[in-house]
């Protein structure tokens, strides 16, 4: 019997997202999509390999 709230709720949700208008920020994806700006942590971070240098023989 409780299943009646339930649905009516999952419906509301599911319409809402059906018709609601979304804003993209269409630069931002192709900015990812396309490997520009690096705003992640690790570019911050020091690189690990920096001093590196192979041996030669």
């Amino acid at each position: 019997m409780g299943r009646g709230r339930a649905k009516a709720k999952q419906t509301k949700v599911a319409r809402d997202l059906k018709y609601r208008t979304h804003e993209t920020d269409l630069s931002a994806l192709a900015r990812e999509l396309h490997g520009g700006e690096k705003d992640d942590v690790e570019s911050d971070a020091p690189d690990e390999w920096a001093d590196y240098e192979p041996r030669r023989d």
